[in-house]
């Protein structure tokens, strides 16, 4: 008891210093597992554990794949009257009808094309006082007037000039030349024109062709030109070198026909 009245200082101030020891001791074992706890938690935000996808789902691609298999066929002709290459009618009682294709513009036949000219000539020369004058003739096959296809005459000195061609240039003896130099007033060119050879430039086309149903045969068809058949007026609106092209006249509907010499 002595003892202790004594060193109960000591005794009390190691107590103390054993309790800090201790509290130091389990700070170190606190603060590590502290520690191993945020870096778990960090690593099962950052980087959580990987789980297994679901199979995936190929039932739709596999019911595709198997349609593409065997394609749906459409039938536009026999119960869709809409989308399909023939023509319908209705009838008198109402019904509809596939359209009669044996008749009508499309099964008439072009049998022949022919080029419409432009032909020049240097028919004379004629020499006095005034000068040389020639004398060029004038073919304008594709004219719109019967009367302006004949052949016409136009009296020219060199430099003249009418709503045909200006006289250009005369070559050789002026009363004797071997050509003449024109150039047209519709192109704007230079054409020559020799004395024993005309100068041609097609300007258009004339068709023949014919209508079996009727019998019919229509013969020199110029653009412009009126045809009836089938009980329908038509006009031709284009004839090139290898196409003839009807117009019906009540509905202005083409129709091409093709030219296969």
């Amino acid at each position: 008891m002595q003892f202790f009245k004594k060193h109960y200082e000591k005794i009390l101030l190691g107590i103390v210093l054993a309790g800090l020891i201790g509290v130091l001791v389990f700070m170190l074992f606190y603060i590590a597992s502290d520690k191993q706890a945020m870096d778990d938690a960090a690593n099962g935000l950052i980087n959580p554990p990987a789980k297994a996808l679901p199979d995936l789902d190929l039932t739709t691609n596999g019911a595709a794949m198997t349609r593409l298999q065997s394609p749906f066929v459409l039938d536009l002709e026999t119960g869709n009257k809409l989308f399909n290459p023939f023509q319908w009618q209705k009838t008198l009682d109402n019904r509809i009808v596939k359209k009669d294709t044996s008749v009508g513009p499309q099964v008439a036949v072009v049998t022949n094309i022919v080029p419409l000219y432009l032909v020049l000539t240097l028919d004379s020369a004629t020499t006095n006082e005034a000068g040389a004058r020639y004398v060029i003739g004038v073919e304008r096959q594709a004219a719109a007037t019967l009367a302006k296809r004949h052949k016409q005459q136009r009296f020219v000195s060199k430099g003249d000039k009418n709503d045909m061609f200006t006289l250009v240039d005369v070559i050789g003896a002026p009363e004797n030349p071997d050509s003449v130099l024109i150039n047209l007033a519709d192109s704007g060119e230079t054409v020559t024109v020799l004395r024993d050879k005309p100068f041609r430039r097609v300007d258009g086309y004339m068709a023949d062709f014919r209508y079996d149903p009727e019998k019919k045969v229509f013969h020199n068809c110029r653009v412009g030109t009126k045809v009836s058949f089938n009980f329908t007026d038509f006009l031709v609106s284009e004839v090139s070198q290898n196409e003839l092209v009807l117009m019906d006249q009540s509905n202005q509907k083409k129709s091409a026909l093709p030219f296969a010499p």
